[in-house]
């Protein structure tokens, strides 16, 4: 008896502490899962594509009236993004930053230190998370936020992009 009881606190545990995208489905959006590596991808209205590794942390903030995701906070790990050019106004916020687009692809890759930003295509405006100290990052630039160190952008060398992107199976 006594065994089972800590095999159930066990599971209910590990349950309880589960990664929120394990679980966690976005209204509005379709999801795909995605293997090697394992990843999910949510379509969501207005040409806003979410690509998230397994163990990412997000939730979708605010929203246009056609349901299309206008702010995105990721807590943990990295997310793949994929705007439509033209589609409207999209941001995403982690706790070091905010990454906001008009039309673009990009990678944001937060950790308990330092949000992460690197621009495939187009253009992403990244501050500190309270709107301070803005870049402007174009293909080919990234940025490290990270607090009380200036932002300074700069061109990524090849191995940290490829590094950064094949977490993405590209």
């Amino acid at each position: 008896m006594k065994k089972r009881t800590v095999l159930a606190a066990c599971a209910l545990f590990a349950l309880l502490t589960a990664s929120p995208l394990a679980a966690q489905t976005l209204s509005g959006c379709s999801k795909t899962e995605l293997q090697d590596p394992p990843r999910s991808v949510y379509r969501c209205a207005g040409g806003i594509t979410l690509e998230a590794e397994a163990a990412t942390a997000l939730g979708i903030v605010e929203r246009q009236a056609d349901d299309r995701p206008s702010d995105v906070e990721v807590s943990r790990d990295g997310l793949y993004i994929e705007v439509t050019p033209g589609s409207g106004p999209f941001q995403i916020q982690t706790p070091h930053a905010i990454a906001a687009v008009r039309g673009t692809v990009y990678v944001v890759d937060v950790t308990d230190t330092m949000t992460a930003v690197f621009v495939r295509e187009g253009e992403v405006s990244v501050s500190r998370a309270d709107g301070s100290d803005p870049v402007l990052l174009t293909p080919g630039l990234g940025v490290e936020v990270v607090p009380g160190t200036p932002l300074e952008t700069r061109r990524w060398p090849a191995a940290r992009v490829d590094a950064l992107l094949s977490r993405f199976g590209r």
